[in-house]
């Protein structure tokens, strides 16, 4: 199977969002700026550089109050993210060791990659849903037998931890880790020699919290958290993820929208997160598209911006779109893999995991709702048009 190695002397490449759009007219896709600016009573936007295929940037927010500094999304887990955050915050008077809470929209390492430094840094709570969990997400008690006895830790979906972690930090030979099987047949990539020489040259703190993004407390939809002296409404917006969040600041006619509605770029949904996830992240933008008064959307990617159930119902379109799509190439083709389905729905530059696990996603929809039908063959599922 093909890999795509992360280049040394770059940011973290191998999650990613996947974006059929033509790039260079995306706000989305733009380098990150410098300069720190604030979109909100007390709340400013620092972006942070990242390399993600269509995107360039991801906003971190820093909301100020009494007892210091509150961040939203601290970016990916690398050196170069954290000392460009570093910079953005001295423009406020501020460092790293002021910010007392790290609130994580999601479990998308470019949002959540530099919690566990800053819980390590400052001792900062972590803030996440309550279904937050990534590969990292282990106990403190287990997280000391990952770095000092090296115990294998396994996950329910049998990746081995411990072992990740071996390769990480240590100092032996990098074996070959093998793709795993998605519940469509294809493989999923794990890092490789080059991913795991790159992240070697982090250092310890940088290594260390990134294998542990632990939430200190855990968020359920509704729930009230207090940032920027006043409440907040965490609004639970699955689709992107099971586990993503958006922030309501009533008061201010704000919402906080992590990924689940950008200015001009649609979010990736995974079929990875339910066994409907398209009516799930459906379901999430009626949610949000609903909220009255909401004047000032805060993206995790691109620039704030005001329509929030223009731009809500424009991201649903799509996926109707692609769903509509969908249908016309089956009726072309005929009975197909997850794997042709993406390769006549997405350009080539997109083709690959994600690209396959948002069209398994949209195949799902479909059946369940009596228009296609599956059968397996072999390891892989096919589908084909209900007659």
């Amino acid at each position: 199977m093909q890999r795509h190695p992360w280049p040394l002397d770059r940011p973290v490449k191998y999650f990613a969002l996947v974006a059929d759009l033509p790039l260079p007219d995306r706000q989305e896709k733009r380098s990150a700026a410098e300069e720190i600016t604030e979109v909100a009573e007390g709340v400013y936007r620092a972006q942070l550089p990242i390399i993600l295929p269509g995107l360039g940037h991801v906003n971190c927010y820093v909301f100020e109050d009494e007892e210091g500094f509150a961040v939203v999304d601290p970016g990916m887990p690398d050196p170069g993210s954290y000392q460009a955050l570093t910079h953005r915050l001295a423009q406020l008077g501020a460092t790293p060791e002021r910010i007392h809470t790290v609130l994580v929209t999601h479990s998308h390492p470019d949002h959540f990659g530099g919690a566990g430094r800053l819980r390590i840094v400052a001792d900062a709570d972590i803030v996440a849903h309550e279904r937050f969990r990534s590969v990292f997400d282990e106990t403190d008690d287990d997280l000391q037998e990952l770095l000092d006895e090296r115990v294998p830790i396994v996950d329910p979906d049998g990746f081995d931890i411990a072992e990740f972690a071996n390769y990480l930090l240590g100092d032996g030979d990098i074996p070959d880790i093998p793709a795993r099987l998605t519940p469509w047949g294809g493989a999923v990539p794990f890092p490789g020699r080059s991913e795991i020489l790159f992240m070697r040259t982090w250092d310890e703190q940088t290594k260390r919290g990134f294998l542990t993004p632990q939430p200190t407390r855990r968020l359920a939809d509704g729930e009230v958290i207090r940032l920027a002296r006043r409440e907040w409404i965490t609004v639970h917006t699955p689709g992107h993820t099971g586990d993503h969040i958006c922030l309501l600041d009533p008061a201010g006619a704000t919402l906080l929208s992590g990924d689940h509605v950008l200015p001009t770029i649609t979010p990736h949904i995974s079929g990875l997160q339910s066994s409907d996830t398209l009516s799930e992240f459906f379901d999430a933008l009626d949610t949000v598209a609903s909220i009255e008064g909401v004047t000032n959307v805060l993206p995790a990617h691109g620039h704030p911006f005001s329509d929030l159930k223009g731009r809500a119902a424009e991201i649903r379109k799509h996926h109707e779109e692609r769903l509509a799509l969908l249908v016309e190439i089956a009726g072309q083709i005929g009975e197909a893999d997850v794997e042709e389905f993406s390769h006549h729905l997405f350009q080539p530059r997109s083709w690959g995991p994600m690209a396959e696990s948002e069209t398994y996603a949209h195949l799902e929809h479909l059946r369940l709702a009596g228009r296609a039908r599956r059968r397996k063959e072999g390891p892989r599922l096919r589908y084909a048009l209900v007659e």
